[in-house]
C-alpha cells in the first residue's frame, strides 16, 4: 500500500482529480447500497436542485476553481 501512496504522490494534481474521478466511477459501477441517512440526504439535496436550479454549479465550474487556486 505504501508503495501505491509514493506513486499517488507523484501525480500532478490534475492526474489526482483523473484518477479520483475514475475511482468514483468504479464504485458507482459497485452499486454500493445506501444507508437511509444518506438516501435522504440525496433526495433532499435532488428537491432542492429541482426547486432552484439555477443555484447549482456545474462541476466542471467547481473543477476549474479548484485548479485555479493552485
Amino acid at each position: 500500500m505504501s508503495n501505491l501512496r509514493n506513486e499517488i504522490g507523484d501525480l500532478s494534481a490534475a492526474e489526482k482529480f483523473d484518477l479520483l474521478d475514475a475511482l468514483w466511477e468504479s464504485l458507482e459501477a459497485d452499486e454500493l447500497s445506501l444507508t437511509d441517512v444518506q438516501r435522504d440526504e440525496l433526495d433532499y439535496r435532488l428537491g432542492q436542485y429541482e426547486r432552484n436550479p439555477d443555484e447549482v454549479i456545474p462541476w466542471e465550474e467547481v473543477r476549474a476553481g479548484l485548479f485555479k487556486k493552485q
